[in-house]
């Protein structure tokens, strides 16, 4: 895994902007420790940070050449693949004078053109430069596993692994107003925009070459997973033998490495299932979890030591107090380069953090929620499809539930929070309920908190273009999930809290051969009334503790509330959110964010720390980057 950067020049004046590359090279120091090169052309500067995991040595050092010096390429990922391209390449009559990954993909480039990209398994985000014909090809992997941010104007097209890197160029640093208003409803940004107005995430699954005066437009690298091309007709137990050998495959290939390797174990069903298939082709597989001695109600820690006693790893358990949650805070607002509010970025760091101690590489079980129907609102969803009785006996109840104080640091103000939603949504239509339910704010409590709210129409229009795809089949929002909720927290999540400790991330449930086969299967072989993530659960059955099959999901709240009443109230009060700074600042309403600190400190704080939370990170990133920038 690395960092890369770069500016494409189309008056030849890329040699103005060398500073600049230089500074974002160093900002993505930690996705490559172990070297840093640049390359320079009038027309081209490209910058890589190295973190080497396949073909250590110097031969494999970026910017990588092709034989006749014509192409350089800078690249960050992981092509699990390469092998048995490179065998093909060879037989072609082509030498290779390194072992890496990088290489292949450059003379796959080469002799095949953007077509080769249809059939690359793995995640990456690179760029290739002819000297010949000074155009620049860039591309992302088909679910954006790797970030890429760019921005593009008549002169010049940069582009970047992370935004901080984006901000060393001479850039406009403008907020995107609908951005930040679909900030204050999610806690995250979804793509393609960002924060700034003149930043756009890299869409994608797609490509764009970049050639003098031309406009850049983007091409899909292939068809996407739903709707499917054609849905399966294989009875349930063939397409569980059918998905349990792709999940097999899956994990052998992202088991390459010559560097240390593990796996997440956090004892749910799906890192657990990574792990029991990575232990039987890796004998004294590492594997590496937390627990929380503080939250016992959240601990999941005597799970996965169970799993790792079935399948005789060498486990890592790392228990944690509140005290070491709250002491990594201030490291994980710095390690967010663009405001990002889910706060189980916390022991995500952490938990990385004490990994790379340890490897250098381990593959998690992301994706499997989004794929699978795991999360509570499928469940949701599932019942209000079949159960209409339970729909009208939880919206006769909802003046009720009204009365009851909500929380998320209270099993029963937990359920009433959640029973309001839940009856809430009822009454909405299937896009809209989506769209609720994967919020922690309503839009007009979201346009509540902005001083100027104009930017209603565009921020509709991003949010139709997300929810476009939903329609009666449960699939459909189960891709939207993958395309919302993965690619813009999830996968987020993972890589920047991994990558700032130096620690690659591999994610084998997002083997496209896996994805594409889940979206062609029936609703019913993944969730049903009693079971989620059913072809999963039951395909790995005979490998896992029956304990950890039958566990019900349920998530880690960081005690974030008893923060914001001890050891950060006067930090609240007196500078993110100080009545003050915000009136000078001139973002938020100094009324609403008062009534916020209210609910947020009243016996119903409902969303609300989830929302102050947002704020929080926004601002320590807004002082750090656009004020004090």
């Amino acid at each position: 895994m690395c960092g890369i950067t770069g500016i494409y020049s189309h008056k030849n004046k890329a040699g103005d902007y060398t500073e600049s590359v230089k500074k974002a090279t160093e900002c993505l120091r930690f996705r490559g420790p172990d070297s840093q090169g640049m390359f320079t052309d009038p027309a081209t500067l490209l910058g890589h940070t190295r973190l080497s995991i396949i073909d250590t040595s110097a031969a494999s050092a970026q910017p990588f050449y092709s034989s006749d010096k014509r192409y350089v390429i800078v690249y960050n990922g992981e092509f699990f693949n390469y092998r048995e391209h490179k065998e093909a390449l060879q037989k072609q009559g082509i030498s290779f004078r390194s072992m890496g990954d990088a290489e292949v993909l450059l003379n796959l480039y080469i002799t095949q053109g953007p077509k080769f990209l249809e059939h690359v398994n793995g995640f990456f985000a690179f760029a290739i430069y002819d000297t010949a014909d000074k155009s620049l090809f860039v591309t992302r992997d088909r679910f954006g596993i790797k970030p890429l941010f760019y921005s593009a104007d008549a002169d010049r097209f940069i582009f970047s692994s992370e935004m901080k890197a984006m901000l060393q160029y001479p850039i406009s640093k403008s907020l995107d107003n609908a951005s930040l208003f679909q900030y204050l409803q999610l806690n995250y940004i979804p793509a393609p925009n960002t924060i700034l107005e003149s930043v756009k995430k890299f869409p994608v699954g797609h490509y764009a070459t970049i050639k003098q005066g031309q406009t850049i437009s983007f091409t899909p690298l292939c068809k996407e997973a739903y709707p499917p091309e054609q849905k399966s007709i294989l009875s349930f137990d063939d397409a569980k033998t059918t998905y349990l050998n792709l999940l097999d495959d899956a994990v052998q290939k992202r088991l390459i490495s010559d560097v240390p390797l593990g796996t997440f174990l956090s004892g749910g069903l799906d890192s657990s299932a990574i792990t029991a298939i990575a232990a039987k082709h890796k004998p004294g597989l590492m594997t590496f979890s937390i627990g929380y001695k503080d939250e016992p109600i959240f601990d999941e820690s005597r799970y996965a030591e169970l799993v790792s006693k079935k399948l005789n790893t060498q486990h890592h358990s790392f228990m944690l107090g509140t005290d070491d949650l709250y002491n990594e805070l201030f490291n994980v607002l710095d390690a967010i380069d663009e405001p990002f509010g889910d706060s189980s970025a916390i022991p995500m760091h952490i938990l990385s953090r004490k990994t790379r101690e340890h490897v250098t590489v381990a593959l998690s079980g992301d994706g499997g929620d989004e794929l699978m129907a795991g999360y509570n609102k499928h469940r949701a969803e599932y019942k209000l499809k079949h159960s209409g009785y339970l729909k009208a006996t939880t919206m006769a109840a909802l003046p009720f539930l009204k009365m009851m104080p909500q929380s998320r640091n209270s099993k029963l103000g937990n359920i009433a929070r959640q029973g309001i939603r839940f009856a809430e949504g009822a009454k909405m239509s299937p896009q809209e309920r989506y769209w609720r339910w994967a919020s922690i704010a309503r839009e007009t409590e979201a346009a509540q908190l902005l001083r100027n709210s104009n930017s209603a129409r565009e921020t509709d229009r991003r949010k139709q273009e997300t929810l476009k795809s939903i329609n009666d089949d449960f699939n459909s929002l189960l891709y939207t999930d993958v395309k919302l909720v993965l690619q813009n927290d999830m996968l987020v999540k993972t890589d920047s809290m991994s990558m700032a400790n130096s620690l690659e991330v591999r994610v084998p449930l997002l083997d496209y051969r896996l994805v594409n086969f889940l979206f062609s299967l029936p609703t019913e072989y993944k969730i049903t009334a009693d079971n989620q993530k059913k072809i999963l659960r039951e395909a790995i059955a005979p490998m896992l503790p029956q304990e950890v099959l039958t566990r019900k999901k349920h998530g880690f709240e960081v005690p974030l509330l008893k923060w914001f009443k001890t050891g950060l109230r006067d930090s609240i009060e007196n500078n993110w959110l100080s009545d003050t700074y915000i009136e000078q600042q001139g973002i938020f309403d100094v009324a609403a964010i008062k009534v916020l600190k209210q609910q947020l400190y009243s016996n119903s704080p409902g969303d609300a720390v989830a929302r102050v939370w947002g704020l929080i990170v926004f601002q320590h990133w807004y002082k750090k980057h656009i004020a004090n920038g």
